[in-house]
């Protein structure tokens, strides 16, 4: 099933994808007989029984049943959790780590066929489809990050992977967008990226559940994969291929790792961190090492005001985004301290 949360008014609510239409899941599982909350964080509180009552919906609309529903031109689209507990960005895919490295000189880090690693991002700037609204750093050196991500579905803690794919309430296409002047700076500091991320993490347009994907998954001993084509697309031109089974790291020993002496809750979200040539910093890199081997000269590539990004995911939907500035300008890299 594909999971939305959607508001034609002031108020959010989840809603069921069928068919090209949303049906609202607690104003139809009452027409059948239970009792269901609005809110998608709510929904994943209780999630077999979410899971259950949805698909008994979906079993009526395919013999004919009447459901309440609404078109999707008439609503405006949200992150389908839009108020998760937590956010996890992961570092799955070894392609692009190496290849990034490379582009700045570096050596590949032994340490990253060790074990998987994430850092914490700001869950209150969770958005979904639409506009992206930042500030003047923020289109200095603007760049997409394409992703998958998944969100728990239950309460865990010391999770091992064996058991971890029956924690992940399903999938959906994650651009983690980043200040690369910003990120760059503050880096330096050997902290973490912070200012550089926090500003939006953009997820949708569905949360779909495992057993959509399942003529595509791919299991081993360390968790299941799928076989998904990840592209992206700026102003309309394809400007990247990937795969999701191209993951070194699977999204369950991504959770083993993230719940070891923690509690995972509902709703958390983890990515899985950029896939192989999913991003401008790594892009433009590679372009400019080819340049100069030419004798030439390389422009890097950046988001700007006003530029469709739109990130799409076999299966999981397409996610589009346009660069909104704040009318009002305001610069903390202005504010610098010289010395």
């Amino acid at each position: 099933m594909k999971f939305i949360s959607y508001s034609n008014g002031s108020k959010t609510i989840a809603g069921i994808a069928f068919e090209n239409k949303i049906f609202p899941i607690s104003e139809n599982a009452k027409l059948i007989g239970f009792d269901l909350p609005e809110q998608m964080e709510d929904l994943l509180k209780e999630w077999e029984h979410t899971l259950f009552v949805s698909k008994q919906i979906c079993e009526e609309l395919t013999v004919g049943k009447e459901f309440i529903s609404v078109a999707f031109d008439k609503v405006k689209l949200h992150a389908p959790v839009p108020k998760p507990p937590s956010c996890r960005d992961g570092y799955a895919f070894r392609q692009h780590v190496m290849t990034a490295r490379r582009n700045r000189g570096v050596e590949m880090i032994p340490e990253f066929d060790q074990y998987p690693i994430f850092y914490f991002t700001n869950h209150n700037s969770i958005i979904g489809p639409g506009d992206v609204v930042v500030e003047d750093d923020h289109l200095n050196q603007l760049d997409f990050e394409l992703e998958v991500a998944i969100v728990i579905a239950k309460e865990g803690r010391n999770i091992i992977s064996s058991e971890a794919d029956k924690y992940i309430a399903g999938y959906l296409v994650m651009n983690d967008l980043s200040a690369r002047l910003l990120q760059m700076e503050e880096m330096k500091l050997n902290l973490g990226p912070a200012k550089g991320k926090d500003f939006a993490t953009s997820i949708g347009p569905y949360l779909v559940t495992p057993d959509e994907l399942i003529t595509k998954k791919i299991t081993s001993e360390f968790g299941h994969k799928y076989d998904l084509r990840m592209t992206a697309y700026h102003n309309g031109q394809l400007i990247s291929e990937g795969n999701v089974k191209d993951m070194n790291w699977t999204f369950a020993e991504i959770i083993e790792r993230a719940s070891y002496g923690v509690t995972l809750f509902p709703g958390d979200i983890i990515g899985s961190g950029t896939v192989g040539t999913g991003c401008y910093i790594e892009l433009n890199g590679t372009r400019a090492l080819a340049a100069k081997a030419k004798g030439e000269n390389y422009t890097p590539i950046w988001l700007k005001e006003g530029d469709l990004i739109d990130l799409e995911i076999e299966g999981l939907g397409r996610l589009q985004n346009k660069i909104v500035k704040n009318p009002v300008s305001y610069s903390i890299l202005a504010k610098k301290k010289l010395v």
